[in-house]
């Protein structure tokens, strides 16, 4: 996507997460319902479900991929970690 109309700071903001969600953004967009369940539970390992989990909500809160995956917050990797009932991995 053509940025050259962002200043450097709104092109550096640009799909990248402004600290962490607030609760009400947690349970609004990080909250996996069946649907997204079932889409999660397909993968195999315990990684593989919060890495995908991660990637789908992600999506639904910036509306884009992550340039690297791991950048998203640890309040949403406990979050999501909470929900697959799997523990989150510690940094």
């Amino acid at each position: 996507m053509p940025v050259e109309f962002l200043t450097d700071a709104q092109a550096a903001a640009y799909a990248a997460y402004d600290g962490a969600p607030s609760r009400t953004e947690l349970e609004r967009f990080f909250f996996l319902d069946d649907a997204d369940r079932e889409m999660v539970d397909g993968k195999r390992r315990s990684h593989n479900r919060l890495g995908f989990a991660a990637q789908l909500t992600t999506a639904r809160y910036l509306g884009v991929f992550l340039d690297d995956p791991t950048d998203v917050p640890a309040e949403v990797v406990d979050y999501l970690a909470e929900q697959l009932g799997i523990e989150a991995p510690r940094y």
